[in-house]
């Protein structure tokens, strides 16, 4: 039959008992039948290697053209901007600075504000958490006066200033600038909110005045929509502190043994440890807090 390997019985049993197959061995008997000697002659020859695993050349990536995607560009700090510049410098290296950190529980600040909104809305104003704390800060530096200062370095002279001057950090396309709020413990939490807005969108627009950029007493600087839980502020020289307000979010709380859920916010105030000592730092803090936590407290600034 076609296919069939021709051997006889005993050439089967010589061919098992020396490990071949049969079926790859080319019989030249007689009609192709297998011999003995071809069974030795298949034991004599090598094995065929087997097939192994290929090994396929490595892919190396193509080379990295290294092309840009878009050019460098150069700007020169000038102007105003290299004055700021200059003397955030000055501050940072003159000015012993410490950073205080304590949290606040603003659940009620931020039930107060969101009741006030749609009042303040009505009248023409954003309102935003920002003239509380302005406010607040008036409050408390009447206990805490020389936090509310200026210094002069070349006579080593503090001047704790009557009026509140409040400096807002407002990011521009420009940069950081600082305008500022004059006299603030005379304004209403309203009016504070109204010159806010006014005084940073002029900033942000490039229309600020310079004398709106100079004679702060305080300033605060606020990334809490942006995000963070805290940062450490640089002084605003020649000021003596500064305030970070940060990010309000949503914590669990235990309060009178019960975990709930409240509104928190960090407060990050700098100081000049040279002037301002960390006990009175840290009791400037905790009036403010106490203020932000019952900001009903304000309405006995009415008058």
């Amino acid at each position: 039959a076609p296919g069939k390997t021709l051997a006889s019985p005993a050439v089967r049993s010589y061919a098992r008992e020396r490990g071949v197959d049969l079926a790859t061995v080319v019989g030249t008997g007689k009609d192709g039948r297998i011999t003995r000697a071809d069974v030795d002659a298949a034991v004599a020859r090598p094995a065929a290697p087997t097939a192994g695993p290929v090994a396929m050349p490595a892919v190396q990536p193509p080379p990295f053209a290294g092309v840009a995607t878009r050019q460098d560009e150069q700007i020169r700090i000038i102007g105003l901007r290299r004055k700021i510049a200059e003397k955030m410098v000055e501050s940072y290296s003159r000015k012993p600075h410490f950073t205080y950190v304590d949290e606040v529980d603003a659940t009620a600040l931020v039930a107060l504000r969101a009741e006030l909104k749609e009042v303040a809305e009505a009248r023409g104003v954003k309102l935003t958490y920002l003239p509380f704390i302005m406010k607040a800060l008036c409050l408390v530096f009447r206990e805490f006066p020389t936090v509310n200062s200026v210094l002069d370095e070349d006579t080593m002279t503090m001047t704790v200033r009557g009026e509140v001057n409040l400096g807002i950090a407002t990011d521009t396309p420009q940069g950081l600038y600082v305008p500022v709020v004059k006299n603030c413990e005379q304004k209403s939490i309203l009016e504070l909110a109204a010159e806010v807005a006014d005084l940073t969108a002029r900033t942000r627009a490039g229309q600020v005045r310079l004398d709106e950029l100079q004679g702060g007493t305080f300033t605060i600087t606020s990334v809490g929509n942006i995000g963070g839980r805290f940062a450490t502020p640089i002084i605003n020289a020649p000021e003596c502190a500064i305030l970070g307000v940060n990010q309000i979010h949503d914590r669990p709380m235990v309060i009178d043994g019960q975990v709930v859920p409240r509104k928190m916010m960090y407060l990050s105030p700098s100081f000049d440890h040279r002037v301002l000592d960390g006990a009175v730092a840290a009791r400037f803090t905790q009036a403010l807090k106490t203020v932000l936590e019952t900001p009903s407290r304000l309405l006995l600034e009415l008058r």
